[in-house]
């Protein structure tokens, strides 16, 4: 993708926020600020009251309550979209109208069918268009793929991945509320290692699962499980729990010279075993944890780098979900979130 026109001779990305809640107070709001080449110059909040305290806390010079008065500004070059999913994709829209970039949190949308509306008008517009997977940035990963490129555990065989978390016995709303959200946590949370693993081992094939609504008292699934191949050939499963008192998030690549073992969400060291034992590889671990992303963004806008997840890889991994999902939800092309009732795999009470 050529450097924007709003970019051409610059060296600032200057960006204006929509949604600026509890995610962008210390995930991803002060990268922005502190990433070079970047300044955080607007920030927009349904609540008035609210976007002027963000702004003022955060040493901000413009708020608003109205998301398309910020696509608007002039001295914003540049939109990050950190609302939950139910309306990324009309803000996404309406920032390519514009003739802006944009940033969108993840998951991508709701569906893979809004994921393809967003990818087409960026498209259209000659506009990049960046998805907030994050992790792809983060140290930890940058060391693990370091370490298959260099051939620590020879050619990967195998890939499980395991979470489990007691989500059936707590809160968290619009996480679960599939007009919002566009499924359970498993959009939320399963995203993020769904998405890792098409960064380290290539786009994931052959992918069948399904889901269910076991425990909980919410519409939507509670478990999931998956299996698929990678590129390479080596066969892979996945499965994510919320309906468990137990907790247990832990990530295996398996190869013909031993194993590489990390939790997603934990900040731990990796562990690599092969016949010579076991050593814990020690990476720091960001205070802003969306920092290190969203310097490729600024980068790649500057065209003095690239940004490792797009719109088009972003939208792989909504594919992967909806095909998993399908299921439960008795399809995902239409607006299923809106016609509960008809969910196959809806838990009957």
């Amino acid at each position: 993708m050529p450097i924007s026109k709003h970019f051409q001779g610059r060296s600032t990305v200057r960006w204006g926020i929509i949604g600026c809640g509890d995610v962008t107070e210390i995930k991803s709001g002060p990268g922005f600020r502190k990433a070079r080449g970047s300044a955080l110059v607007a920030v927009m909040r349904r609540n008035s009251a609210l976007a002027e305290d963000y702004a003022k806390r955060h040493g901000v010079p413009r708020w608003y309550a109205d998301a398309h008065a910020l696509i608007a500004d002039p001295e914003v070059d540049a939109v990050y979209i950190a609302t939950p999913p139910d309306s990324h994709c009309d803000y996404a829209l309406a920032v390519a109208a514009a003739g802006k970039p944009a940033l969108v949190e993840k998951p991508m949308a709701r569906n893979l069918a809004e994921c393809n509306r967003m990818v087409e008008a960026f498209e259209r517009a000659g506009l990049p268009l960046f998805v907030a997977y994050y992790y792809r940035s983060l140290p930890y990963v940058v060391k693990v793929a370091e370490l298959l490129r260099d051939g620590a555990i020879g050619r990967v065989t195998g890939v499980t991945y395991r979470m489990v978390e007691p989500h059936h016995r707590r809160g968290m709303p619009w996480r679960v509320d599939v007009a919002v959200a566009g499924s359970g946590h498993f959009l939320d949370v399963g995203s993020h290692s769904l998405d890792l693993l098409d960064h380290l081992l290539g786009p994931l094939e052959q992918v069948e699962g399904k889901a269910a609504n076991l425990a909980s008292d919410y519409e939507a699934e509670d478990t999931v499980a998956l299996t698929f191949r990678t590129p390479g050939g080596a066969l892979g499963a996945m499965m994510w729990n919320f309906a468990s008192d137990l907790h247990d998030d832990l990530m295996r690549i398996a190869g013909t010279e031993g194993e590489i073992v990390f939790p997603m969400y934990s900040q731990v060291p990796v562990k690599v075993t092969t016949a010579a034992g076991t050593r814990e590889v020690e990476v720091d671990f960001p205070q802003h944890v969306a920092q290190p992303f969203i310097q490729t963004v600024v980068d790649d806008l500057l065209g003095i780098g690239a940004c490792p997840s797009t719109g088009e890889s972003a939208r792989r991994t909504s594919r992967i979900m909806d095909h998993v999902l399908s299921g439960y939800y008795g399809g995902r092309n239409d607006e299923f979130w809106a016609r509960s009732a008809s969910w196959p795999g809806r838990r009957r009470r």
